[in-house]
C-alpha cells in the first residue's frame, strides 16, 4: 500500500500572529469540498426526430450493406447445410428477413 502524502510543513514566520499564514493542507480541503458540492446540470428533454427509434413498428428501411451483410450470411448458411439455390435467392431472403415476413 502506498504511503500517503502529507504536505510539507515550513516553518512559521517570526511573527507573533500566526492567523495570517495559510494553511495549504486546508485550501485544498475547501477546494475538494467545493468540487464536490457543485450541482450537476438537469437534463433537458430531447424531441425525438423520426429517424430514431420508438416503440411502435416503423416502415425504416434498411441500408444495402446490411442486406448486402444478410444476403452473405444467408449464402454461408445455404453453402453448408448444401441447400440449391442461387444469390438472388439469397438477397431475397435477406430482404423478407428484415420487412419481418418469414
Amino acid at each position: 500500500m502506498a504511503a500517503k502524502k502529507t504536505p510539507k510543513k515550513t516553518p512559521a514566520p517570526a511573527t507573533t500572529d500566526t492567523a495570517e499564514a495559510p494553511k495549504p493542507a486546508a485550501k485544498k480541503a475547501v477546494k475538494k469540498a467545493a468540487a464536490k458540492k457543485a450541482p450537476a446540470a438537469p437534463k433537458k428533454a430531447v424531441p425525438k426526430s423520426p429517424a430514431t427509434p420508438t416503440a411502435k413498428k416503423t416502415a425504416l428501411r434498411p441500408s444495402l450493406d446490411d442486406l448486402a451483410r444478410a444476403a452473405y450470411l444467408n449464402y454461408r448458411r445455404r453453402v453448408e447445410q448444401s441447400l440449391p439455390g442461387d444469390s438472388h435467392g439469397d438477397w431475397l431472403e435477406a430482404e423478407r428477413q428484415f420487412s419481418g415476413q418469414v
